[in-house]
């Protein structure tokens, strides 16, 4: 089973904002770890309070946070941003 990654409009403005090799790895990781896995959420941790619902994957000290869809096989990332500006 594939899964297909897409950023959001926003989430690919702050990917472009991020240096190249971080940038580098982030997609790495959505292409060779999250798109080709059976269950996206093993690698990722569960947000709760206003954010529950959404999933946080972390590369470096970059978190990006994602909605997973089951029914489309879909994880839409909605924010790309270093860890200490993710959840504001």
């Amino acid at each position: 089973m594939t899964w297909i990654v897409e950023f959001d409009d926003a989430a690919a403005k702050e990917l472009r904002k991020l240096d190249r090799q971080a940038q580098q790895e982030i997609l790495h990781y959505f292409r060779e770890r999250i798109a080709t896995d059976e269950d996206p959420r093993r690698f990722g941790k569960s947000l709760s309070r206003e954010l529950t619902g959404l999933w946080r994957y972390r590369v470096r000290d970059c978190r990006m946070i994602c909605n997973i869809e089951n029914d489309k096989l879909i994880v839409l990332v909605v924010r790309v941003a270093h860890r200490k500006d993710v959840y504001e």
